[in-house]
């Protein structure tokens, strides 16, 4: 991972899509702060490949609306001069990339350092790369790297996960192959391991001695809006749940590896998303919730059904919310459920990681019950507001001996400068450097589909998923599912957006 700033070597990013939202979104104002800070020199560039007509100048011009479309609401003197300096560095190439002699012309065009970004639709990642390796340009050299980075969604269930795995490593070692999620860019969950292995106190109860349960929740207050045709054919599970959902779970549950070094660290990630316990269809159904959002109000806004939105069939049955209660079969997590929850049109924007510790036997305290104490928790706040919240308990002020919980707070914003930063900075910064400890491994995707394939499949003869209203918390079964229990739901700050 990236640790003090170091100029990435000389390198061209090859974008495919360069015209594309995600382009204009996050990776452009991601390069624009790169260049700010020093992650990369005069000798980076950019070349764009799209089938929009135009030239440098249609790209330099597209790409810099990110001053609307970046984090920050405004971009400041510093990214404007950093943009000013990197656009002289950004070239287009128009072409459909589906045809072979795009890639002749960009072999013409290539030499030397080249990561090729796959800022397209899912459904061309395999052609690409079988295009790229026909033409010679996967081909490294001892001075010359060459690189894919790949977007999510990578595959679409476990069989077409592992057969464009197969796709994809016939041309190219797993070494070139960069599977990227923008969460594990987030500074707050590269933080995971160091707050679990930097503090001894911390890691001396992480096991399921001292752990009732813990809960990951991705909540977003968007609906589906223009993205119904690709929503309408994925769902909240294929999209968040094998990907965002678990990466945070294995950084959560992985045994401390024997260095920092990017295998050793994967290979323990990868071995909690195999120990994921495999469920049954019956208890798959027992352990699994779906829904998806009636018409509600989110703020001021009106939000129609889901079923009523653009692009989605009046009678779908995709779920824009799932709930899901896992176990994690390893000796330090036996015992311990794990509740995933992840859903659109929800009353807040919150990504969180809440650890519940088990409650304390019996209390002394002649003024409060035992069962009246609640545990401590340790909250990690992925986004909005970034940092991690510990809740305890102390003596509440007078003469009596009584219990009142407090929550000991830090928030990323209030000691480090981290504003207009999209999170893609360390994760693009690291595929240049050839670090591949934020990046998903071929072995650790298929684990993942495989721990979601029996969800997939009781879920496929079923009917509608359950409604809530949009601009709520999600649907009442999922309540229960961890009520049978004796847990709940961690209340999600409504003072969030």
């Amino acid at each position: 991972m990236t640790g003090a700033i170091h100029p990435a070597p000389p390198t061209t990013l090859v974008i495919f899509g360069a015209m594309g939202d995600l382009t204009r979104r996050l990776l452009m104002p991601a390069l624009t702060n790169m260049t700010r800070l020093g992650m990369i020199g005069e000798d980076f560039s950019v070349l764009g490949i799209g089938i929009e007509p135009g030239d440098d100048d249609t790209l330099r011009t597209a790409l810099a609306t990110f001053r609307a479309s970046a984090p920050a609401a405004h971009a400041s003197p510093e990214q404007e001069a950093a943009w000013d300096r990197l656009q002289a560095r950004v070239q287009y190439m128009q072409g459909d990339f589906t045809q072979d002699d795009v890639y002749a012309r960009l072999s013409d065009r290539l030499s030397g350092n080249a990561a090729f970004y796959l800022a397209v639709p899912a459904r061309f990642f395999g052609d690409i790369v079988d295009r790229l390796a026909a033409n010679g340009l996967t081909h490294e050299s001892k001075s010359a790297f060459r690189r894919i980075a790949i977007e999510k969604p990578f595959g679409h269930d476990l069989a077409s996960a592992q057969a464009l795995n197969a796709r994809i490593l016939s041309h190219v070692a797993e070494t070139q192959i960069y599977r990227i999620d923008h969460f594990l860019g987030k500074e707050t969950v590269q933080n995971i391991m160091t707050a679990r292995f930097a503090n001894m106190m911390i890691e001396r109860v992480w096991n399921a001695d001292c752990i009732a349960h813990v809960q990951i929740t991705a909540a977003e207050t968007v609906d589906v809006g223009t993205r119904g045709a690709f929503y309408d054919a994925t769902g909240a599970l294929r999209d968040m749940v094998p990907n965002h959902l678990f990466q945070l779970l294995a950084m959560v549950a992985m045994e401390p590896p024997a260095s920092f070094d990017a295998e050793a660290i994967r290979n323990e990630k990868g071995k909690v998303l195999k120990a994921v316990r495999a469920y049954s269809p019956a208890k798959a159904r027992r352990n699994g919730v779906r829904g998806a959002y009636g018409a509600g109000t989110i703020g001021e806004r009106a939000v129609p059904a889901f079923t009523a939105s653009p692009d989605i069939a009046p009678d779908s049955t995709t779920e824009t919310y799932v709930a899901l209660k896992l176990m994690v079969d390893t000796w330090r997590w036996a015992g311990v459920p794990f509740y995933l929850r992840t859903g659109k049109a929800m009353e807040i924007r919150d990504t969180e990681v809440v650890i519940t510790f088990k409650p304390v036997p019996f209390a002394q305290f002649h003024a409060t019950a035992a069962e009246k104490l609640p545990p401590n928790r340790l909250i990690i706040q992925i986004q909005p507001d970034e940092g991690l919240s510990m809740d305890i308990n102390i003596k509440r002020p007078g003469l009596e001996v009584d219990t009142a919980p407090i929550a000991l707070d830090f928030r990323y914003a209030d000691s480090f400068d981290i504003g207009a930063m999209t999170g893609y900075e360390s994760l693009i910064h690291d595929l240049f450097a050839g670090d591949q400890t934020l990046f998903q491994r071929a072995d650790a995707i298929e684990a993942g589909w495989a721990a979601v394939q029996p969800f997939l499949d009781a879920w496929a003869s079923e009917g509608a998923p359950d409604t809530y209203a949009a601009g709520t918390t999600g649907p009442a079964a999922a309540d229960e599912l961890l009520a049978r229990d004796g847990f709940a739901w961690h209340t999600l700050d409504p003072a969030k957006t």
